[in-house]
């Protein structure tokens, strides 16, 4: 199942966010979406969602226009992990995962044996099992956003966009997220997620997407995208780049390129 979107344009308030952007998530691959403060990366990734209407263009599943499915159909293709999810502090980790069978389930419908076996494995990929009894109030900022990734995977949709998951996250948080998601789109799920640091981008993305200036700057892989070119270009600095011990592109930052104002 692939994720297209088609000359895509969307406003908020009648202000262009993003224009002209065409892409697609293919099953299977990360595609990371980068891009410097205010270029539309979360726009994007909404408008990807069925979150946004675009003023022109379509998001197209396997062919059909994403707004053209019913909800419950919509959410079996995509799942999505926005930045600080609000949550209802009360629910317990578990009953959080289990709103993700939304999809599958009738309004007051009793729990069935699938959807406690989502849930189950859900927990498991996500290496949350130990927080399944505990209250979404106590966990950390790690903790719950491990539990909000094992809300989508219950939901058991073909893609799964995420915005931002490891911002103010320690390393092994962050690496725990990642390791999941890979596990995920080995599995064939086809995963979105933006991103600001860059590093993190080059090691864990089959793909990379630059977004700036509300368009869609260049799409290729990490080592056709993380140039020194493109990062003097996209986001005014200047940085070496180079292939560390494990093949990905490396970014060393060595100074912004625009003049620093001497007084403020």
């Amino acid at each position: 199942m692939t994720l297209r979107a088609c000359d895509l344009e969307v406003s908020l308030e009648r202000v262009p966010i993003i224009g002209g952007v065409s892409l697609e998530l293919r099953q299977g691959e990360i595609l990371g979406i980068i891009g410097p403060n205010g270029a539309g990366k979360s726009t994007l990734l909404r408008a990807l969602a069925g979150l946004l209407t675009p003023s022109r263009g379509e998001v197209h599943v396997d062919g059909r226009p994403l707004l053209s499915l019913p909800p419950r159909e919509r959410a079996a293709c995509i799942a999505v992990v926005a930045q600080d999810s609000p949550v209802a502090h009360d629910l317990s980790v578990r009953e959080l995962v289990l709103m993700g069978r939304y999809a599958y389930r009738r309004r007051f419908a009793p729990l069935t044996a699938v959807d406690d076996h989502a849930v189950d494995m859900a927990l498991e990929h996500a290496g949350a099992v130990a927080l399944a009894d505990r209250q979404v109030a106590a966990l950390s900022g790690g903790e719950r956003q491990l539990v909000q990734i094992a809300r989508a995977l219950a939901q058991g949709a073909a893609h799964l966009l995420l915005d931002e998951p490891t911002s103010a996250l320690d390393v092994h948080h962050q690496l725990r997220i990642f390791a999941v998601l890979r596990s995920q789109a080995e599995t064939g799920i086809g995963i979105g997620i933006v991103l600001h640091d860059l590093n993190e981008a080059a090691r864990h993305c089959d793909r990379i997407a630059v977004v700036h200036g509300g368009g869609l700057r260049a799409i290729g892989s990490p080592h056709d995208i993380l140039t020194a070119d493109m990062l003097a270009d996209v986001y005014d600095i200047e940085a070496r780049v180079y292939a560390d011990e494990f093949g990905y592109p490396h970014i060393h930052p060595l100074g912004i390129r625009s003049a620093v104002p001497e007084h403020i």
